[in-house]
């Protein structure tokens, strides 16, 4: 059962990304109950996540059933050992919990997306470090970097910064509490050549950062905070959905007229409060939503620009 989807899928998405010239990409996302994976394609590399559920079968049996279903996945993608790496996805306390520093730096390697080049690692962190389901929005953003101003608030790897310099931003400013994200982001944009003063990255507190952020001082901000953190770093909890109106408040107040905010959450229940929000709302999620992602995708996306006074 699980081969036969398994080979149905790969025939179909397998076609379409290489049509589309698409290297990163969502094979299958647990599309059988009995079989809870996720399997991602980067490049000549596969990534399996395990989920571990009420299975109900004992230690051995259920290792038998893994390493089956890792077999299948080997024949069917014509994969060795070397090249699946196997995941298990564990829920943690907060996003700084969540990628722990490594110094293996065999683990990085490069991928293409966009006509652009990114270091991902699917061995030591929780994710790779490049999120292959905003690969539309991230487009957005270049298409419309031109000559602007760009804000990244919580910008991980950087490859919404990357969109924007490719896209001729005339300043790229990249924001995110932890070192090692605002290394890996500095290396992504190096890996494209993106060099020089223009090119910031700041390491603060984001809800700390905006504030002492002038009005007015940037044409694009990218907004894709955690869904919670109690980072030891952070003044205080962070909740999305209680601090999104605040937050997005505060971006909006930040651009300059015409800007445009993308603002983007993976909270599962997330609604957006639109009365308390100083900003035209637009929607864009279906519109951002990949097509290896449909009817999977599990977050929200919104473009907003502020309120004409």
């Amino acid at each position: 059962m699980f081969e036969n989807r398994l080979r149905k899928v790969h025939k179909i998405l397998s076609k379409q990304a290489a049509r589309e010239a698409i290297f990163c990409y969502r094979l299958y996302d647990r599309d059988l109950p009995e079989f809870p994976l996720i399997i991602d394609i980067y490049e000549q590399e596969v990534q399996v996540t395990e989920y571990r559920s009420n299975h109900h079968l004992s230690p051995e049996d259920y290792i038998e059933w893994l390493d089956k279903s890792l077999d299948v996945v080997k024949v069917v993608l014509g994969k060795t050992n070397e090249s699946l790496h196997l995941k298990e996805r564990k829920r943690k306390e907060s996003r700084a919990d969540q990628y722990q520093k490594s110094d293996n730096q065999q683990s990085f390697f490069e991928v293409r997306e966009g006509g652009l080049k990114f270091f991902v690692n699917l061995t030591d962190y929780l994710d790779t470090g490049l999120f292959i389901d905003h690969r539309i929005t991230r487009m957005m953003v270049k298409n419309e970097a031109l000559g602007k101003k760009v804000l990244n608030l919580f910008c991980y790897t950087g490859s919404f910064s990357v969109y924007a310099a490719a896209g001729g931003a005339s300043s790229v400013v990249s924001v995110d509490l932890s070192n090692t994200y605002l290394a890996w982001a500095e290396r992504n944009m190096e890996l494209n050549g993106f060099l020089g003063d223009e090119y910031l990255f700041e390491r603060a507190d984001v809800l700390q950062f905006i504030e002492g952020v002038p009005n007015s001082s940037f044409d694009i901000v990218v907004l894709d905070p955690p869904t919670f953190s109690n980072s030891k770093s952070m003044i205080d909890v962070f909740d999305i959905q209680q601090n999104h109106v605040e937050l997005i408040n505060q971006c909006l107040r930040k651009l300059t007229t015409g800007g445009v905010l993308y603002f983007s959450t993976n909270a599962r229940k997330f609604f957006i409060e639109e009365e308390l929000i100083d900003g035209v709302i637009q929607n864009i999620t279906t519109a951002t939503t990949p097509f290896d992602f449909k009817g999977k995708l599990q977050r929200w996306c919104y473009k907003i620009i502020p309120k004409s006074d």
